[in-house]
C-alpha cells in the first residue's frame, strides 16, 4: 500500500474533490529550512514512487505532510 499515491489519486480522479487545494511539504536540501510546499496545482502525475511537477521529480519518501482543505490527511512522523 502507498499511502501517498492513494491520497493524492483519490482527490485528482474523485470529482467531488479538488486537487488544486491540496499542499504537500517535502524535504529539499539546500531549500529554506530544508522544506518546500507545492500546491496540487503544480502536480503533473503521481507516479508509483515519486510525484512528478513542471520542476522535480520528488520521491515519496521526502513527503513530509499533505494538507487537504486545512486539514492534515498525511503526516509522515504522526500516524493519521
Amino acid at each position: 500500500m502507498n499511502k501517498i499515491r492513494d491520497i493524492l489519486n483519490a482527490l485528482q480522479w474523485d470529482k467531488k474533490e479538488d486537487i488544486s487545494e491540496v499542499k504537500i511539504f517535502y524535504i529539499d536540501r539546500g531549500a529554506v529550512q530544508d522544506t518546500t510546499v507545492i500546491t496540487g496545482r503544480d502536480i503533473r502525475s503521481v507516479h508509483k514512487t515519486f510525484i512528478e511537477t513542471k520542476e522535480a521529480m520528488i520521491p515519496h519518501h521526502r513527503v513530509l505532510r499533505i494538507i487537504y482543505k486545512n486539514t492534515v490527511v498525511f503526516d509522515r512522523y504522526q500516524h493519521i
